[in-house]
């Protein structure tokens, strides 16, 4: 990065120093100089047309991803957060794996909470939109579409702008079911989907202790934070 040094002269004020002004400063002026860096360089973003596949295995065009152009890092950190109603007749979706309960979540699509939270902060490390914004709720192509599909989106747009996962940390909040029995499932299907050694990705499972929808089994909710690295 290129820098020029600038030098100005700037007179002191009398009366500031009364009495070491002759001894401290012996002339009324002093010299000042400054190093005035370049404006940062910034490596614009593309943003593709995103072409994928919807659940119904039709290949159909998604709107183009907009955003400013992002500053070049080493590290890239991003945060998720999603929650959905849990409610009878749907099918309870997480990190790919239909666990069995009588209630599932109310959505536009799958309603997977744990992949829709992952797809939203890998796309805030990168200081993307959110994913309503990429895949919203209102285009009938996303009715029902299962979430691998935007979490494979999420994963090519951050190969793209140069970034692999450092590591992510899920958390997921619900009172009902237990989900100790398939967290290894889960877990192994998100790193698949991420393309991660399982090593690298971390879930966690809380309950609501019976407070408001989350703990009367009326919600669910998940949090996911991640690090990106440069490649």
């Amino acid at each position: 990065m290129a820098t020029s040094s600038s030098c100005y002269t700037s007179p002191i004020p009398t009366g500031i120093f009364p009495k070491q002004q002759s001894t401290l400063l012996p002339s009324t002026s002093f010299l000042t100089c400054f190093n005035r860096r370049s404006p940062i360089s910034l490596r614009p973003v593309s943003r593709p047309v995103v072409v994928a596949a919807s659940a119904n295995a039709v290949e159909v065009e998604k709107p183009a991803v907009t955003g400013t152009p992002s500053k070049i890092l080493p590290f890239r950190v991003g945060h998720g957060f999603d929650l959905h109603r849990l409610e009878p007749g749907y099918p309870l979706i997480i990190g790919g794996i239909n666990i069995p309960h009588e209630r599932g979540c109310e959505a536009h699509s799958d309603g997977d909470v744990l992949l829709h939270c992952v797809v939203d902060a890998i796309l805030g490390a990168l200081g993307l939109p959110d994913i309503g914004q990429i895949f919203p709720d209102n285009d009938p192509k996303w009715k029902g579409a299962a979430s691998s599909v935007f979490i494979k989106e999420a994963v090519r747009l951050m190969h793209e702008a140069g970034y692999e996962l450092g590591n992510l940390d899920a958390t997921l909040i619900l009172q009902r079911p237990k989900l100790s029995p398939h967290k290894e499932a889960i877990r192994d299907n998100l790193s698949l989907l991420l393309g991660a050694d399982p090593s690298v990705v971390n879930l966690k499972a809380k309950t609501h202790e019976k407070v408001d929808s989350l703990g009367e089994n009326r919600s669910i909710a998940a949090h996911t934070v991640v690090l990106l690295m440069k490649k």
